[in-house]
């Protein structure tokens, strides 16, 4: 990953789980927390494609794992974010622009919804049961439906700042810019062309005024 990508990744990661531990998790709504740190990852991979959602989705998810208040085994939500980031990053088109806008609602449900049972999955097999306390069922929907309506305001922005990024100058040359080289050689093929029509123009008017002197000198005579 490029260090401009690394840089905005990290910088929306740490925000988003900032707020999502100091704000989102004292809302007290029924069923599950509003997760902030996975429509980042889907963001990002949209743009960035499998790979970079991957990357960033272990990042997070490792990131969440240490900050506290976890409860849960280090590893388990960064393997959940990776696997979704990965999975996001395949639906990005190869021309990097989205059409519109029901795909990304689609992939942000099925998210919710797929990160929300791999978490208990992964739960489930180290032996942490808390999901089937709380009621698997309310979970998926509360989270699919907070997801939701969380993402139009987040997603967008997210990704309009990631192709930002990407577009920096001091960045790598993305594709579609000319290199520099190509660039003294199209200035050096301009050059050459100029003074070709400069020789060429100081030709015709010698040339004009020659025939000009030959003129006046018939009617002088």
């Amino acid at each position: 990953m490029r260090f401009n990508r690394m840089l905005l990744s990290t910088t929306l990661v740490v925000v988003a789980l900032v707020i999502q531990v100091t704000v989102l998790a004292r809302l007290q709504l029924p069923g599950a927390v509003p997760d902030l740190l996975l429509l980042v990852v889907l963001a990002l991979a949209f743009v960035y494609g499998h790979v970079g959602g991957a990357l960033v989705g272990f990042g997070a998810g490792l990131l969440a794992d240490l900050a506290p208040p976890a409860d849960h085994a280090v590893g388990r939500y960064a393997l959940v974010l990776c696997v979704i980031g990965y999975l996001a990053g395949l639906t990005k088109p190869e021309t990097g622009q989205l059409r519109s806008a029901t795909g990304p609602m689609v992939m942000v449900v099925a998210a919710a919804v797929g990160s929300t049972l791999l978490y208990a999955g992964v739960g489930a097999f180290v032996g942490d049961t808390a999901a089937r306390h709380v009621g698997l069922v309310p979970l998926l929907f509360t989270a699919a439906l907070y997801d939701l309506l969380l993402a139009p305001f987040t997603v967008p922005l997210i990704m309009a700042l990631a192709r930002r990024a990407d577009n920096d100058p001091l960045a790598d040359t993305p594709s579609g810019v000319t290199d520099v080289s190509s660039r003294w050689t199209a200035s050096g093929t301009g050059l050459r062309i100029g003074n070709q029509r400069g020789v060429m123009r100081i030709k015709a008017a010698r040339n004009r005024a020659a025939r000009a002197g030959r003129i006046k000198g018939v009617k002088r005579l």
